[in-house]
């Protein structure tokens, strides 16, 4: 569906229509703060349209590992609590199995029925019945609650329905959570998709026909993948919400910000970011493009300190839907960020820990951050080069220790299905081996 067509469909009417989440009136001029929400048009739960993310908590160094900064998650949920901010997600696979019991001591501390808890069936080694259900119940003891407002089958699409049944039908899970809904433990029943238009297609399929009455979905959304995901292993985001829309089912959005990606723009995106809205920041393009469309419940943002969290209730606590011509400047920013070589990675580290040792997050995101900065070497008749040049090969060091880096990846393969945006890991780690090799030879 055309872009300006589909505004025109599903615009300011939609957003009133009972079919719709209802959203309290948009705010087009800066007034005292009050955090956007949206009405789940299902079951009447009133959530803000801005979710806490807890993929990405802040870590800090302790005895020698990277551990949970509680002190700091606590601090941050306060605050999102006390501005409106009620919906929460996690799961057990995010931050090496810490982020639900982290959010479970935050969260803990403020009545129950002030915040939604949103956490998933993460089965993706030991998918046997007694590992699955272990699973779900350990939740509730890391999560600190009895019931799960929004529970998800998580991340399903990748191998179609043969891999859905595996997961969760061969092995009794489907009818255990089923009945664990009917008893009241879980709310929502849903699932977070990651794969191809075919793959989901099948899975609206599954609604259809009874098979699977999906009380709502996660999808990965913004204004890049709206119309430029690679349309193989991943479908565009127009799509996935054209069909969600038109079964009424609601919509949670992760990823609004590309793990991060469309808060650090490239330099010459941002510039005309800046001259449009001088007072706005870079990320709230994203999370206004996706608060503008009505289906959408919620918007996570995986917040690592309060810089984030501060803008992110400024954008919503004085939210300002987009226009026609403002989502077509979007379109246009759009088209120019894929002409960057950047990765396609969204910094979720699900393909961690690597058997070889690689920081795979790392490498990537150290590289896509020279590119964004416009301090990537790109060749030697370029001007600042030799200063170019050393300030990557200097910060690649610092950022990612030497013996973890790219070229020391041997293409095992390991990481691939473990990648929700397929990237082709071990290819890209050869082509950044080869580029900083290139550098350091003068080969550019």
């Amino acid at each position: 569906m055309d872009r300006r067509d589909f505004i025109k469909i599903s615009g300011a009417a939609a957003v009133a229509a009972a079919c719709a989440p209802k959203t309290s009136a948009p705010r087009t001029e800066e007034g005292p703060e009050q955090m956007l929400m949206r009405e789940n048009p299902r079951n009447g739960d009133r959530i803000s349209a801005l979710g806490f993310g807890c993929m990405r908590w802040p870590m800090i160094e302790q005895d020698g590992k990277r551990v949970i900064d509680q002190e700091a998650v606590n601090e941050m949920v306060d605050y999102a609590i006390a501005h409106g901010v009620n919906y929460f997600d996690t799961s057990p696979a995010y931050l090496m199995g810490q982020s639900e019991k982290a959010a479970g001591i935050a969260l803990s501390r403020h009545p129950r029925e002030n915040y939604f808890i949103a956490t998933k069936l993460s089965n993706f080694g030991d998918q046997s019945p007694e590992a699955s259900i272990k699973m779900y119940h350990d939740s509730f003891e890391q999560l600190r609650t009895d019931y799960f407002d929004y529970y998800l089958l998580h991340a399903i699409g990748r191998g179609g329905k043969d891999a859905f049944n595996q997961r969760y039908v061969q092995n009794g899970m489907v009818d255990f959570l089923l009945k664990e809904k009917e008893a009241g433990r879980i709310r929502n029943l849903g699932f977070s998709f990651h794969g191809a238009q075919h793959e989901f297609d099948t899975f609206m399929e599954m609604y259809d026909s009874g098979e699977m009455l999906w009380d709502f979905c996660q999808i990965e959304m913004n204004y890049v993948d709206w119309t430029h995901a690679d349309g193989v292993r991943n479908v565009n985001a127009d799509y996935l919400y054209e069909q969600l829309d038109k079964r009424e089912i609601p919509i949670v959005i992760m990823e609004p910000l590309l793990g991060g990606r469309l808060a650090n723009v490239p330099e010459g995106i941002a510039r005309q970011m800046k001259q449009r809205e001088p007072e706005r920041s870079i990320a709230s393009w994203a999370f206004r493009f996706c608060g503008t469309y009505p289906r959408v419940l919620c918007i996570l943002s995986g917040m690592t300190s309060m810089d984030p969290l501060l803008d992110n209730i400024k954008t919503f606590g004085h939210f300002k839907p987009l226009n026609e011509e403002e989502l077509e400047f979007l379109e246009q920013m759009a088209t120019q960020m894929m002409e960057y070589p950047l990765v396609n990675c969204t910094d979720c580290k699900y393909c961690m820990p690597c058997p070889w040792g690689i920081d795979i997050p790392g490498t990537f995101q150290h590289y896509n951050r020279a590119i964004t900065e416009g301090t990537y070497a790109q060749s030697s008749k370029q001007k600042d080069y030799a200063r170019l040049k050393k300030a990557y090969l200097v910060s690649y060091d610092r950022a990612v220790a030497t013996v973890r880096q790219a070229d020391h990846c041997i293409g095992c393969g390991e990481c691939l299905s473990h990648c929700p945006q397929s990237i082709p890991i071990p290819r890209q780690l050869q082509r950044i081996a080869r580029y900083v090799e290139d550098l350091r030879q003068d080969r550019l």
